[in-house]
């Protein structure tokens, strides 16, 4: 209870996702705490499909400097990362599309700063102050990890089997390198 008498603050228990937190599915398997059962279905018929779905228009808009957007790249590279786990139809394609979006605001963030440095002048005193790229960097990243925790939990928790080798959040950095340089 706190000082003026209403009830706020630590109460034990009651918590959004309190306690320990769940194990993958895979460790669930490996333990013997769950198990698949594999079901025999009837042969499709030919159906035509599409590796993801197409991306919005705002993903692919040249920006006024005249360089292009790579959301529509990332967009891409993670839903094919989350098909090849089968997890596709359980990540909403808004929250990728979102995902990809951060990363490119972010790169183009990284560009402007080493492009125009870590100063710039104050619009109306003239004396130098901190480049605004720079914080509005810091906000899109963090944007950027808390979209990708929120993707790989889901793949996380209903991936059969390991999920090992790269993924798309470990080349944002490696993209923000070759973007640097200009090439893909």
């Amino acid at each position: 209870m706190a000082k003026d008498g209403t009830s706020r603050g630590n109460k034990p228990g009651n918590y959004t996702r309190a306690g320990r937190k769940p194990k993958p599915l895979v460790e669930q398997i490996a333990e013997g705490r769950k198990s698949m059962t594999v079901i025999a279905l009837p042969e499709p018929e030919k159906l035509t499909g599409f590796d993801m779905p197409p991306p919005k228009e705002y993903m692919k808009a040249k920006q006024k400097g005249g360089k292009d957007l790579c959301a529509e790249e990332v967009c891409r590279e993670t839903w094919l990362w989350l098909k090849e786990r089968g997890c596709e139809r359980l990540v909403s394609p808004q929250l990728v599309e979102q995902y990809a979006m951060s990363v490119s605001r972010w790169i183009q963030c990284e560009e402007a700063i080493s492009e125009y440095g870590f100063l710039s002048k104050h619009p109306t005193t003239g004396s130098p102050i901190a480049s605004p790229f720079v914080a509005m960097s810091q906000q899109y990243m963090k944007q950027t990890n808390q979209l990708w925790f929120s993707i790989f939990a889901v793949v996380r928790e209903n991936c059969s089997t390991a999920f090992t080798g790269a993924s798309p959040q470990d080349d944002v950095m490696e993209r923000l390198l070759t973007a640097r340089r200009g090439g893909k």
